[in-house]
């Protein structure tokens, strides 16, 4: 089945279950039986949702790439054909290296690594492995990219800055939502109301993806897809490290977490430790500035395990709150409003901070533009067959609003 049929089948479920939700009639209690059709609908399209997503991914990245050719071209005054050339070559290098190290590559080919590694606004590190390091190439960087966003909200729904250079940024903020203008009668000289502005300053820290080791065998067997291993491997380890910091992170040698740079807009009252209700989510969603609440960021963000909960919650008819997107571009939603999966954000427990609800492009999340990978062959890694690679990332993140764009349902204390 083609990915439009797909669309279509699944276009089709979603029309279903939002008329079986919203037809139904307001003086009659909803039945088993229509709870039965409903959740087989949501699993069909659920199944459904999880095969266009991978083959989403496969066009986005196919379209990135694409992208990527453009630009190179569009900055060298080259053509498209010596800039795809080009981005194949650097490619080729990466592939020698991984498998052979410096030594692998031909002269061309170390000489352009080495310029890259020396260049003042790339260097992120004045160590050395033992067989020198590789700065990313810009076809390869954006499929780790790609991978850091499988393993969290943040970086799909933040405002995503890429910076040449780590050193700090300060962001200017302001709280205007009491700001307003006046009435003037004919005559009157205006008043005055000055914009108070502030600075968060936004500053990068180094993550490491740890020493990722790979047996000889697989170095020596062509057929393996060595650099798919790596780059799925660092993205995976970098993703985890870097959402959980966007999100509980303390800004100290990391990034300031948003549930600490947020306010709580409503606490389950007591005996709430591990459940929220329909009221809850209501009142959250009003704790924050109709204004943010606007914007196409703003929605839910949470645990799974409490999505789960989510999902079976009802209104005051009986109907569930979870509607699925008509088409599949649309997001599936939870009392009208999109909601995002991060495991990072706790579960419900007692105290927990655990539904995030706003407008998340309030938050920056600055990624320095270049990783750095290192190859590691010396005695502690070949007296074991193996092979050590290393790479490190530099990245920062700061929500920039102080008027409230987000804001948090915190569970009862007890």
């Amino acid at each position: 089945m083609s990915i439009q049929q797909k669309r279509e089948q699944r276009k089709g479920l979603a029309v279903t279950l939002n008329q079986l939700v919203t037809d139904h009639p307001k003086d009659e209690a909803w039945s088993d039986d229509k709870q039965k059709k409903y959740d087989d609908l949501v699993n069909k399209i659920d199944a459904l949702d999880g095969d266009l997503d991978r083959q989403q991914k496969v066009f986005d990245l196919q379209a990135k790439s694409k992208q990527t050719i453009q630009d190179r071209a569009d900055q060298g005054g080259i053509s498209t054909d010596e800039a795809e050339h080009q981005i194949h070559q650097e490619k080729a290098a990466y592939a020698s290296w991984l498998r052979g190290g410096m030594s692998a590559l031909n002269e061309d080919q170390r000489s352009a690594v080495q310029a890259r590694i020396n260049s003042p606004k790339n260097a992120m590190s004045t160590g050395q492995g033992s067989e020198g390091g590789y700065l990313t190439a810009d076809e390869i960087a954006p499929g780790i990219s790609q991978a850091l966003k499988a393993y969290g909200g943040m970086r799909e729904l933040a405002t995503v800055v890429p910076t040449a250079t780590g050193s700090t940024i300060p962001w200017p903020t302001a709280n205007a939502t009491a700001e307003q203008g006046e009435w003037l009668a004919e005559n009157t000289q205006a008043g005055d109301e000055d914009t108070t502005f502030g600075v968060r300053n936004i500053e990068t820290h180094m993550i490491s993806s740890k020493v990722i080791t790979v047996p000889f065998q697989l170095l020596q067997d062509t057929q393996f897809n060595l650099e798919g291993y790596i780059n799925e491997q660092i993205g995976m380890r970098i993703g985890r490290t870097s959402e959980d910091a966007f999100i509980n992170g303390t800004g100290t040698s990391m990034p300031h977490g948003i549930l600490t740079d947020t306010t709580a807009g409503k606490v389950g009252v007591s005996g709430q430790t591990s459940i929220i209700t329909l009221d809850d989510l209501i009142d959250l969603e009003h704790s924050v500035d109709p204004a943010y609440r606007r914007s196409a960021q703003c929605g839910f963000m949470m645990n799974d395990s409490t999505i789960k909960v989510v999902k079976k919650l009802k209104d005051t008819q009986g109907r569930p709150l979870w509607l699925p997107g008509i088409e599949a571009s649309e997001p599936n939603t939870i009392l009208g409003k999109a909601y995002a999966t991060n495991q990072h954000i706790p579960a419900m427990a007692a105290n927990a901070k655990s539904v995030l609800f706003g407008d998340f492009s309030k938050y920056i999340v600055r990624d320095v533009s270049q990783m750095l990978f290192f190859r590691f062959t010396d005695s502690a890694y070949s007296r074991k067959g193996q092979v050590g690679f290393l790479a490190f990332m530099r990245t920062g993140g700061r929500c920039i609003d102080v008027g409230g764009a987000v804001k948090y349902y915190q569970n009862a204390a007890a």
